[in-house]
């Protein structure tokens, strides 16, 4: 049999009728034949043939009636034979004709047991497809059209000013267009300015435009830092286009019906998200709640807990970091007897962050036998006793008994004692002393940096400033041996507790002292715009670095930082740094150029920034 056989029953399967009764889709017909090419299955005029009025034509192998037919010469069957295989096949369900089709006529004959074969099994085949496809078509019911969704729900907001709307529209634009790899030039990267835009439509309380919201969406699902500004300026009709584009299914807050966040007033429906809703629903229903009302999400997660997988409870105790109080202890001393170590982890991380719970009480203790007071010096200086052995008790209070690879095991559970202890208990240890005082304190036997390392870890846990401060030291202090730490990564973690015009302030004193190299790290935590202080700090080392002949691409990352970060009041300042130099004799080939070339960016991007403060402002 021809290997189009089978093509032609696929394409025709009665599955897939003339017209689609899910989505409404026509299937075009066959090519219509002309009068004269009209020929029934199995007719045996030749196209173009045309008959005479009122001469009938009968199928092949069909006889008048009460006409007998005598065996043909070649042997073959008589047509009363074949009339009647023709009509076997006919009767053979769907399945069979396929089966028959994909294996071959001559291995698989379409007919019923004990039925002979027709002689040309193929056409017959075929045949009965057809009559299977007409049947299946002429019973297809029209589909009943979907009811049409209902209006997104109003949004109150003034609509963006017309200037702000073709802003918008030029920057989702450019988001989409292909980037060019190279040299960067002057024009300003307008990509990394949408997540400005729409923190200030935002706070300036405007709602998008309709025609912009899928190219807003677009945006969102490529880039996950910008999901929360857009999906608020993208407002109720953002999440109402969500539901009917699963490409914009992460912008749903609700079941995998596409349906919205339940009233939270409804406890009925909260409980039933909760309980019946995917994971990531369950998690962001849980940081919601939590976030309004603290104990309402504790008592939910209350009610499931034992049931939980421990991977999923990890992630739930890991939302009542938000609003955490001493309400919570209860909860969490239970689950320190957890059967997963991470969750039990977890669980003391929480209940040290409360100075006043039992577990602190007892890390304390721990921690006061093994730091102490140098009673030998008068307790001008500190004594360390590392512990000797992690017993089971302190395991169920968080301590890992078993370290990384490198470390002592004494120096890693002196670590995780005290960063669980509360910071106010080495101030009345070491007799009422400041915390600047206690960390000034010298160090026996090179516990020093074991011990400040700690103290850092649990002033960022327990969101302590003043041994913030302290830990930090001066700006201007060499960056190794100094008092408190030297780590950039830790700097950076205690000055994010730091009030902002503080943090700031600190960090320009920094970049002053020890320049560019070192700060990349601390900029990254301060507010935008950079305050006026860190601002000419940063201008004036990027200023320096240029004229000692420095290679400029390797501050293109603070630069790329200070496009996006600076007062856009200074671009006016900083015009004059946009001139090109003269090559100085030994500075890296060509870069006076790049050098100006990034300057222009610098300008061209502030006052863009400048232009775009101003088209929002209503």
């Amino acid at each position: 049999m021809p290997r189009t056989t089978a093509d032609h029953l696929t394409a025709d399967a009665p599955t897939a009728p003339y017209g689609n009764a899910a989505s409404g889709t026509p299937v075009p017909p066959r090519e219509a034949t002309t009068p004269s090419e009209t020929v029934p299955p199995g007719g045996d005029t030749q196209p173009g043939e045309a008959t005479q009025p009122g001469e009938d034509i009968q199928p092949r192998g069909a006889t008048q009636p009460g006409e007998a037919t005598q065996p043909g010469e070649d042997g073959t069957p008589t047509s009363t034979g074949t009339s009647a295989a023709a009509s076997a096949v006919t009767s053979l369900p769907w399945e069979v004709l396929v089966t028959a089709a994909l294996l071959g006529t001559d291995r698989r004959p379409p007919v019923p047991p004990g039925t002979p074969a027709p002689v040309d099994a193929p056409t017959a085949l075929l045949d009965a497809a057809a009559l299977h496809t007409v049947r299946q078509r002429a019973g297809l019911l029209p589909a009943a059209s979907e009811a049409r969704p209902e209006p997104a729900a109003p949004d109150p907001r003034p609509p963006l000013p017309e200037a702000a709307r073709h802003r918008l529209a030029q920057l989702l634009a450019d988001r989409a267009a292909p980037s060019g790899a190279g040299r960067r030039g002057t024009a300003p990267d307008l990509t990394e300015l949408i997540p400005q835009w729409l923190a200030t439509a935002n706070r300036r309380g405007f709602r998008a435009p309709a025609a912009l919201v899928p190219a807003l969406l677009d945006a969102a699902r490529a880039r996950t830092d910008l999901r929360p500004q857009a999906l608020a300026f993208a407002g109720p009709r953002g999440l109402w286009l969500a539901g009917l584009n699963p490409e914009w299914k992460f912008a749903l807050r609700g079941g995998a019906s596409g349906s919205l966040w339940p009233d939270l007033t409804d406890q009925e429906a909260v409980r039933r998200l909760w309980e019946e809703g995917l994971f990531a629903e369950r998690i962001a229903l849980l940081d919601t709640v939590r976030t309004r009302e603290p104990a309402a999400a504790l008592a939910l997660l209350a009610t499931t807990w034992p049931a939980e997988r421990a991977e999923d409870r990890l992630m739930f105790l890991d939302s009542l970091r938000t609003g955490l109080s001493g309400e919570d202890e209860p909860f969490l001393e239970q689950a320190l007897s957890d059967r997963s170590r991470n969750v039990r982890a977890t669980a003391a991380e929480l209940l040290s962050a409360l100075p006043g719970s039992a577990l602190a009480g007892r890390m304390a203790a721990r921690a006061s036998s093994c730091v102490s007071p140098d009673r030998s010096g008068g307790g001008a200086s500190i004594a360390v006793e590392a512990p000797h052995e992690c017993d089971a008790a302190m395991q169920r209070d968080g301590v890992v008994a078993t370290p990384p690879t490198g470390r002592g095991e004494r120096s890693w559970w002196l670590g995780q004692l005290v960063e669980a202890t509360p910071l106010g208990v080495w101030e009345e240890r070491f007799g009422g002393r400041p915390a600047e005082d206690v960390v000034a304190l010298p160090v026996a036997d090179e516990w020093a940096a074991e011990l400040h390392t700690a103290w850092c870890r649990a002033a960022v846990r327990q969101r302590d400033p003043r041994w913030a401060r302290a830990l930090l030291g001066a700006p201007s202090a060499p960056l190794a041996g100094g008092t408190g730490t030297s780590s950039i990564a830790e700097r950076s973690k205690l000055l994010a507790i730091l009030p902002t015009t503080e943090r700031a302030s600190w960090i320009a004193d920094f970049i002053a002292a020890h320049g560019l190299s070192e700060a990349f790290q601390l900029l990254g935590v301060c507010a935008v715009p950079w305050a006026g202080p860190l601002g000419r700090a940063v201008v004036d080392a990027l200023d320096i670095a240029r004229d000692g002949g420095s290679y400029p691409w390797s501050f293109s990352g603070v630069m790329g930082l200070a496009e996006r970060c600076l007062d856009p009041a200074e671009a006016d300042r900083l015009e004059v740094l946009t001139a090109a130099q003269d090559e100085q004799e030994g500075a890296s080939p060509g870069a006076g150029g790049y050098w100006s070339e990034a300057f222009q960016r610098l300008v061209s991007t502030l006052r863009l920034r400048a232009a775009m403060e101003a088209e929002l402002t209503p």
